[in-house]
Formats: structure tokens, C-alpha cells, sequence
């Protein structure tokens, strides 16, 4: 006999979580103890769900590595008794949140699946109803007795994604999130259809390690034509600057000017790590391909492929809470961790 699959559902806040009072129009967080009132479809759903809250729902866009260290908590504490997580996150910065949980959670074995809505779940077009639905039928989901998918995910509008592939792309449709480097990994219609290719597949005999430490005095400074030599040699003066992150053009160019180039050189020396990151929605960076690139493959500039700027932002976080020395730090940041480039 198979068991029933238990579910958490994490509320941090965000849209979904807000109810409208139809006297006044306001919007108001909701109690979620009551979720069944509000989607009475959720007891069709083979799974038991239990429900927690932070205490003080936040908007995404004040969402910070210390509520990262939240969530992950709570998975942490409930990891043994449950099967899969589905925590409710505004769109805003969900990209990010989930980008850094799955380099947090180490060995993950069971799905984290983040989602949230455009409209709140009192509303009468509302998307959280499906949006919520699907994620907890997809954390349900078991073969041979385990869970089917054991990453971290973002599902929103009948796609599941990678989480740490994912990007926000639109402020009003409901189709808001694309992973345009990487294929989603269930498209929701009349069934589920897993792509079973796209599965991360964990080591499951691996233990959950949950890493708690992250450094957040790091820059990511967007190329723009016109930056000058003044605003970079101050931005990169930072006295706590303990990372790096360059958002650079095409596929990973960026002016070759010596000014620039030696301004890098001198963050690099200090030990600091300097990622590349492409502008472009989707493609790769690939220093060395055209002239205005091959400067920053000399100097040691670190390559982040086709990572996602969040995805970036996320594991050099991640990589510099881990004590990694500056010699091995430029090849682990090449490497995929997480399922996180190509």
C-alpha cells in the first residue's frame, strides 16, 4: 500500500497570499490555517497538507539572504516527516530565493517547489488557485516510493522550471518566469508530462546539508556604453568588497579600454572573484570568442556560462560563505552544482 505523500506549505508572503475585503477593496494577508475555506478543491489532492507562516509576511521585494536561512530552516526542521515543500513567494524576486535554496540545500532529495500568483487567491480571475494546486500535485508525485523530483523548482503558469534557470520576464501576464537556457521539467495540461530527461538527479544515499552561511557584500554591475573610469574605480573601491558579479554584452564582451581592464586586474588581485554574466535573456557567455572578451579570460575572470544573473548572484553567495581558497574558487564556480549551466 502506498502512503500518502505529506506536503508543507510555506507561506512567506507575497500576492498569493492576499485576500481582498470586498468592503473596502484593501488587499490583506489571509490566515492560511484556512486555505481549505478558500479552495475547497485542495481535499480532492491525494496528500496531506499541513500549512506554516512567517510570522511577518514580507513583500518579495524586501526578501534578503536572512528570510533565505528561514525557509531553508523550516525545510530542515521538517525534512524527515515530510515528502515535499511548496513554498508561496512573490513573484518579484522569487528567482532569486530560489536560485540561493538550491545551492543551500545539499543533497536534496525531495521536491521544493516555489510558486506564488499575479492575482491575489481571492480574486475572481486569479491564478493562484492553479498555480497552488499544481505545485502541491507536483511535490506529491512519487515512483517506486520516492519522491519524482528532488530539486528545487519555480512552477507558475502549467510549467515547471528549474528554479536556479529561471528569470522573470513579465510584470502583468500571467505567464511571468521563462528558463530559456534550460527545458521545463513538467508542462501541466489535462495530465502532468514529466520530462524525465530534464530531472536533476540527486544522490540519494547523500545526506541533506543545509548551509546557512552566505556573503552578501557583493556587487553586480550592469555594462552600460558610457560607464566611466571615475564611476567604476569607485564602485569597484568598495572597502568590503567581497565579490563581483559584471553583467557584460553578447556573449560575455564588454570595452576592452585599459582603464577598465586594469581596474579589474586590481579587484582580482585582492583575491576577489570576478564573474562574467551575459545581458541576454538566454545564449552563453564565451570569453575569448570575439577580441573585447579575450582580455578578461587573460586577467582570470570567472565564466558563468549560461548561468542566470540571479542563479550568479546566488552560488557566489553561496561559494564565498564556504571558505573555498582563491586558488580552487574560479574552477568550482565553473563547475554545475545544482544543475545550474551547461
Amino acid at each position: 500500500m502506498t502512503k500518502t505523500p505529506k506536503i508543507l506549505l510555506i507561506y512567506t508572503g507575497g500576492t498569493i497570499g492576499m485576500i481582498k475585503d470586498f468592503e473596502t477593496g484593501a488587499l490583506r494577508n489571509f490566515n492560511f490555517d484556512e486555505l481549505l475555506n478558500h479552495i475547497p478543491e485542495l481535499k480532492l489532492l491525494d496528500c496531506d497538507i499541513t500549512t506554516t507562516s512567517f510570522p511577518e509576511p514580507i513583500d518579495s521585494s524586501n526578501m534578503s539572504p536572512k528570510f533565505w536561512v528561514d525557509i531553508a530552516t523550516i525545510i530542515e526542521a521538517n525534512y524527515e516527516k515530510m515528502d515535499g515543500f511548496v513554498v508561496l513567494h512573490g513573484s518579484d524576486t522569487m528567482s532569486y530565493t530560489a536560485s540561493a535554496l538550491s545551492f543551500m540545500l545539499e543533497n536534496l532529495g525531495k521536491p521544493v517547489v516555489f510558486t506564488g500568483s499575479q492575482l491575489p487567491i481571492g480574486d475572481l480571475r486569479t491564478d493562484a488557485k492553479e498555480n497552488l494546486i499544481t505545485s502541491i500535485q507536483i511535490a506529491s508525485l512519487q515512483e517506486k516510493g520516492v519522491s519524482k523530483i528532488a530539486e528545487v523548482c519555480l512552477y507558475f503558469e502549467y510549467k515547471l522550471y528549474r528554479a536556479n534557470r529561471t528569470t522573470k520576464i513579465n510584470a502583468e501576464h500571467f505567464e511571468a518566469f521563462a528558463s530559456l537556457n534550460y527545458p521545463e521539467l513538467v508542462q501541466s495540461g489535462v495530465h502532468l508530462v514529466v520530462n524525465n530527461e530534464a530531472l536533476y538527479r540527486p544522490n540519494r544515499r547523500k545526506k541533506l546539508k543545509v548551509h546557512k552561511i552566505l556573503e552578501s557584500n557583493v556587487l553586480l554591475v550592469k555594462m552600460f556604453p558610457g560607464i566611466d573610469q571615475a564611476t567604476i574605480n569607485y564602485i569597484f573601491d568598495y572597502p568590503d568588497l567581497n565579490g563581483l558579479i559584471i553583467e557584460t554584452y553578447g556573449s560575455g564582451n564588454v570595452t576592452n579600454a585599459s582603464w577598465f581592464i586594469n581596474s579589474l586586474k586590481k579587484v582580482i588581485k585582492k583575491g576577489i572573484p570576478v564573474v562574467n554574466v551575459t545581458q541576454c535573456s538566454g545564449g552563453s557567455v564565451n570569453m575569448g570568442l570575439y577580441e573585447t572578451s579575450t582580455d578578461l579570460k587573460k586577467i582570470g575572470v570567472i565564466s558563468g556560462k549560461d548561468c542566470t544573473t540571479e542563479a550568479a548572484l546566488a552560488k557566489l553567495m553561496y561559494l564565498l560563505g564556504q571558505n573555498i581558497s582563491a586558488k580552487s574558487f574560479k574552477t568550482i564556480f565553473e563547475t554545475s552544482l545544482r544543475g545550474e549551466m551547461h
